[in-house]
């Protein structure tokens, strides 16, 4: 086989991978906004794409206040644990993997993406210096509320909640966001967290709602079924750090003494900043290397060991057999990025052409 590393077995925390292509966590906005679920439309895409050896979600929120973007899904009551149980049965179905990507939004978000009497809780009350997409079009995030101890512990129970729902629905592991300026992050960076209490100042006290997060999701999963996802340096969202090497250092550090699945690494020349070689070199675990990779490319990665397997994201939305396409060495379909948010209906999201089956 061309691409023979990429197609290699990977022992995975408790997961054992078929292949090493991951399918990235890719926003997609198909959720329904009137209850924050997914519908048969997921099954569809998702289950279009079980042959990967890992499918990470969409980023999904633990709690309604932890919802920032328009028509993204939640984890957070009965009806949404049965609506994704039917994404994972069809996913296990064809034999793959499915981890739920937890994402806490934080500051970032808009009041008309979000339920009515929902809040934005950050660290402090910075509001993002960005703007966010809604159906009335871009505007500035808000000012959010500065969150208060009783309430860091509450949103630290809405993950541990979360993490057991996505075992109740059927997903084998769970990937933590911390990631792109959202709360995990807030809390990490100096230009976000101005908190002088045990959650500020110090590098280690801005480390701990992650360590409390991270251990109440094992609490429910297990270190083996927990992944990190992390792009150190990337501003996205004014997710600002005065000093982005030093401060996800300290966080690989403590996903390596965690015992975490695997660190999900975005890299990014831009930052300055070789994610993927800090990964290395602060975590044991294994390593999904994430952003622009061609098959080539990510097999060469595995082959020299900087990365265990690699995330593939847009090739995954135009391509949902990808998995095929790249052992037969197949032109992929081209991307129409004007449907990659498009709001509703299966247009550029589970009508991509699969190539002829043979025979």
């Amino acid at each position: 086989m061309k691409y023979a590393h990429l197609y290699s077995p990977l022992e995975m925390g408790d997961l054992r991978l078929r292949n090493r292509i991951v399918m990235a966590p890719m926003t997609r906005s198909r959720a329904q906004q009137v209850d924050d679920n997914v519908s048969e439309l997921q099954v569809n895409y998702y289950g279009q794409r079980g042959d990967a050896g890992l499918i990470v979600t969409e980023g999904v929120h633990p709690s309604a206040d932890g919802k920032g973007y328009n028509r993204t899904p939640g984890i957070y009551d009965d009806m949404h644990t049965a609506a994704w149980s039917a994404v994972t049965n069809k996913v296990h179905d064809r034999g793959g993997l499915i981890a739920c990507q937890l994402m806490h939004c934080g500051r970032v978000g808009h009041a008309l993406n979000k339920g009515q009497n929902t809040r934005f809780l950050a660290p402090s009350a910075l509001p993002a210096k960005a703007e966010i997409f809604t159906e009335s079009g871009m505007m500035p995030m808000p000012v959010p509320e500065a969150m208060t101890l009783a309430e860091i512990k509450s949103v630290v129970a809405d993950y541990q909640s979360a993490a057991a729902r996505a075992l109740q629905a059927g997903f084998d592991a769970v990937e933590l966001h911390c990631a792109s300026g959202y709360l995990p992050a807030q809390f990490l960076a100096t230009g976000s967290n101005l908190r002088d209490d045990q959650y500020g100042g110090n590098l280690d006290n801005r480390l701990r709602f992650i360590e409390e997060v991270l251990q109440a999701i094992k609490f429910e999963t297990g270190a083996g079924r927990i992944g990190l996802r992390i792009s150190p340096g990337n501003p996205y969202n004014d997710h600002v750090d005065g000093n982005p090497k030093e401060t996800y250092a300290a966080l690989l550090q403590l996903a390596n003494r965690l015992g975490l699945a695997w660190v999900h690494a975005i890299r990014m020349a831009s930052t300055g900043i070789d994610s993927l070689a800090l990964s290395r070199e602060h975590f044991t675990g294994a390593l999904i290397g994430s952003d622009s990779f061609d098959a080539g490319e990510a097999d060469q990665f595995i082959a020299e060991h900087r990365v265990d397997a690699v995330s593939f994201g847009r090739a995954y939305i135009a391509n949902p057999d990808l998995v095929t396409r790249f052992a037969v060495d197949a032109p992929l379909n081209a991307l129409d990025k004007r449907t990659i948010y498009a709001g509703e209906g299966a247009g550029g999201y589970t009508d991509y052409p699969c190539l002829p089956e043979a025979g």
